[in-house]
């Protein structure tokens, strides 16, 4: 059951976060690109294998994604282009994020930890661009939603991942090995709904 599907119970909570956000004076597109410095600070940390650091540094990452859309939503500028940068800006952020993991000298689990990143990698953006083709390909002219992991999912669970790493890196290898499995699971299940629309 993805967070997609309780967005309603956030609703208040954005509103409040809108209202207190949008009094900084910064526009919803200005919060989008700030997004990506606590991503970067986040990945720094993991090259330093400073996992405690670098789990703060993502969860203010994630909540400054929530704040621009709230302070769209709040001051009515939500717009195409806004939706279209956002969705840019959450690539580089994850991005940045897995590459981080990629020098951190994590245990391999299995396979090598490197093939588990990668894999996780493009599980992450294969959910994505499932769901762009879909509407480029005008199989759908709504966006495709669902799947056992969409991205505030993945991000709780390296969130996790990383707080348990300052206790044993092996438990961040272990949500590595899972993020990669349900990643490329996730896309698996959007080319399914595409491929089911399409017919």
């Amino acid at each position: 059951m993805t967070l997609n599907m309780h967005r309603e119970k956030f609703n208040r909570l954005s509103i409040k976060v809108g209202i207190a956000f949008s009094r900084l004076g910064l526009s919803a597109n200005q919060w989008t690109v700030l997004t990506v410095i606590p991503a970067a600070i986040s990945s720094y940390f993991l090259v330093n294998r400073d996992f405690l650091p670098a789990a703060v540094f993502l969860l203010a990452a994630g909540f400054i994604d929530m704040v621009d859309g709230a302070v769209a939503r709040v001051t009515g500028t939500v717009s195409k282009l806004g939706a279209y940068l956002d969705t840019v800006i959450d690539r580089y952020v994850e991005f940045a994020i897995i590459a981080g993991l990629l020098f951190a000298r994590l245990p391999s689990v299995i396979f090598r930890i490197e093939l588990w990143i990668l894999a996780y990698l493009f599980g992450a953006m294969m959910t994505t661009y499932a769901k762009a083709a879909a509407k480029e390909k005008d199989i759908t002219s709504k966006e495709l939603r669902g799947g056992i992991l969409e991205r505030a999912e993945r991000l709780i669970i390296l969130f996790f991942g990383l707080l348990l790493a300052h206790y044993d890196l092996i438990y961040l290898s272990y949500m590595v090995m899972i993020l990669a499995v349900l990643a490329n699971l996730s896309a698996l299940q959007r080319i399914a709904m595409a491929a089911k629309i399409a017919k």
